[in-house]
């Protein structure tokens, strides 16, 4: 738990206190390192009131010693704190991935007064999440006065990290995933702020196309136009028509996720470029999960026709006859007869 904000600028004193031969001593100066530190206090205050001295220093002395050395050894950096509404990272990292993996390619995140929404697409599996979810575990470490897995941050100050990723249901409240879906992204267009962070993960997907498409517009509008709102947002979709928002909002700006294509394949580049994508890839995606390839055949056969401009799912078959109909008289047919 990071006790302040910003707390690592005095942690570097914390070696010094070390050394000093009386307990209560170490005590009252690491205590006064944090209360003379104007950025410090009000968190200090939350966080310490009431609480015993020797708990509030020995978190604060284990807290120091251990973010410093682990950040040498991850190679972690020393977040900066700004008053903009600023978040600028330079090789940001996701400090549980990049554990995992041999090799974790890092990646910029730029949001600022000029770019308020990185609208964000690019295939299924190419690292758009994790993109999102790096930036925003970067800036919750920065806030909690932890190092950071970057090159460089600067981070201004940000009052809630609003996220509406994944799928979920919740059947006992009698609640669709589309309707979970639809419930924090309301929760967070009704409470965020200029100086909030918002993650959008691919709203609009539980309903139909149209329908989902238009709500995902619709919401990535109402955060870059609404005054009261103008949240730092990261807004990922596969609703490729999205990018069209960066021709007439100029604070939108398109950034995919880089893929090379190879024999009808795909290889994952993981690197957030600029411009937007024009495929999801979800065939390619869906052959690397071990669907059958007679399935796969066809869909890609269903993909060339509905790409077409009359969206024909079949070529006309010349032999087809034609059904007899019955037609009811002009007073029995159904209401839609008269659109």
């Amino acid at each position: 738990e990071g006790v302040a904000n910003n707390a690592i600028l005095i942690a570097h004193d914390v070696a010094a206190v070390d050394e000093l031969p009386d307990e209560d001593m170490q005590i009252g100066v690491l205590l006064a390192l944090l209360q003379d530190d104007a950025k410090n206090q009000s968190s200090y205050l939350t966080w310490g009131e009431g609480r015993p001295q020797a708990e509030v220093a020995s978190t604060l002395r284990r807290d120091f010693l251990v973010s410093e050395e682990r950040a040498d050894k991850l190679a972690w950096t020393e977040p900066e704190l700004c008053d903009d509404t600023v978040v600028e990272i330079d090789g940001g990292r996701h400090p549980v991935v990049e554990s995992q993996v041999e090799h974790f390619v890092a990646n910029d995140a730029r949001l600022n007064a000029e770019r308020r929404l990185l609208l964000i697409t690019g295939p299924n599996m190419g690292g758009k999440s994790t993109y999102m979810r790096q930036t925003a575990l970067i800036v919750l470490m920065a806030c909690c006065g932890l190092y950071v897995p970057a090159d460089r941050a600067v981070i201004g100050p940000v009052d809630q990290i609003f996220t509406r990723v994944g799928s979920s249901d919740d059947l006992a409240g009698g609640r669709s995933t589309f309707m979970v879906e639809m419930t924090e992204t309301a929760q967070i267009l009704n409470n965020a702020t200029e100086r909030s962070l918002v993650l959008m993960d691919e709203i609009g997907r539980g309903t139909s196309t149209f329908d989902g498409v238009s709500i995902a517009w619709a919401v990535a509008e109402y955060l870059h136009d609404h005054p009261q709102v103008a949240a730092k947002t990261l807004f990922a979709t596969h609703y490729h028509e999205l990018t069209d928002l960066a021709l007439t909002r100029p604070r939108v700006k398109n950034f995919n996720i880089a893929v090379k294509e190879w024999n009808d394949q795909i290889v994952f580049l993981r690197k957030i470029v600029k411009g937007g994508a024009s495929h999801s890839y979800g065939i390619q995606v869906a052959r690397l999960a071990g669907v059958p390839q007679e399935i796969l055949n066809r869909a890609k056969d269903i993909l060339s026709h509905l790409e077409r401009p009359n969206g024909a799912t079949d070529a006309p078959n010349p032999r087809r006859k034609k059904r007899n109909r019955t037609r009811l008289p002009k007073s029995d047919r159904p209401q839609l007869d008269l659109l």
